[in-house]
């Protein structure tokens, strides 16, 4: 986990830092920056547009009947390539704008349902049930807490 959080925190920063300085040298520091505000405007507007229609087939999947699995997923990709947008710098720009295209977003979606299957099998998903009555979470083998409502009504 340090690992993970040493790259994402300090490394990524620095060698976006190294490709802005190095573009900035090449082309000069006032288009590097129009460059990038440009990239995440685009970027903004593309990831808008793949968010309603992911929105869109989340809804048609609920109303069809379908579980909406990779729809959910292609929702949450989509969220994390305009989180990467936001971030300036060339490379988290060019993974946030992979990820916004449906055939790049493929393979991660697969690799995501295959942790997930895993972490599932594994038992090591833990469910929140939320709310102000009583309940919280809970993993597997456990029982989710009853709810004051189950409760009242075997009285």
């Amino acid at each position: 986990m340090f690992a993970r959080l040493l790259i994402l925190f300090i490394i990524v920063p620095l060698l976006e830092l190294l490709v802005i300085f190095e573009v900035g040298s090449r082309i000069g520091y006032f288009y590097t920056i129009v460059m990038l505000l440009v990239i995440s405007m685009a970027g903004a507007a593309l990831a808008k547009r793949q968010g309603y229609r992911a929105v869109a087939q989340i809804q048609e999947d609920v109303r069809t009947g379908i579980m909406p699995g990779d729809s959910l997923i292609d929702g949450v990709l989509i969220l994390a390539a305009a989180l990467l947008l936001l971030t300036p710098g060339y490379i988290t720009d060019a993974a946030g704008l992979l990820l916004l295209l449906p055939p790049a977003r493929r393979p991660v979606r697969a690799y995501v349902k295959r942790r997930l299957r895993l972490a599932i099998t594994n038992r090591r998903v833990r469910v929140w049930t939320g709310g102000p009555d009583g309940a919280g979470w809970y993993g597997p083998g456990e029982q989710p807490p009853q709810r004051r409502k189950e409760l009242d009504h075997r009285q």
